[in-house]
């Protein structure tokens, strides 16, 4: 089995900061992308940032130069850093990683953590 698990949400002022992060466990052979996604209800997620294995880093125009995600491929686990919110960042946070599990299960999977709420108002 593979987990995903997020933490750091929570409710913060215009123009504040908050960091996520996403730890993966589990029978993990290998992890290749790792990525944060968001969703407002009634909206489709969309892609926040991604991180391959290879160093490739790629934004969404609405989160580029406020936010900053990173990676520690030892634990398993990435970080998406929000500088200066808008209200309009208000959403549910997914941490989303490819993996390619151990044991007889062959191929490579995407995994979802259960989703961390992030509230940006006064």
């Amino acid at each position: 089995q593979v987990q995903l698990v997020e933490s750091g949400g929570g409710l913060v002022q215009p123009g504040g900061s908050l960091r996520l992060s996403c730890a993966a466990s589990g029978s993990i052979f290998s992890i290749n992308a790792m990525a944060w996604y968001r969703q407002v209800p009634g909206k489709q997620r969309e892609l926040v940032a991604v991180f391959t294995s290879s160093g490739t880093i790629n934004y969404a125009d609405s989160v580029n130069a406020r936010f900053i995600i990173s990676r520690d491929n030892a634990k398993n686990a990435v970080y998406l850093q929000m500088n200066s919110l808008k209200p309009e960042d208000t959403a549910v946070y997914y941490c989303k990683a490819q993996i390619r599990p151990s044991g007889g299960r062959q191929g490579w999977f995407d995994y979802w953590g259960q989703g961390t709420q992030v509230t940006v108002s006064s």
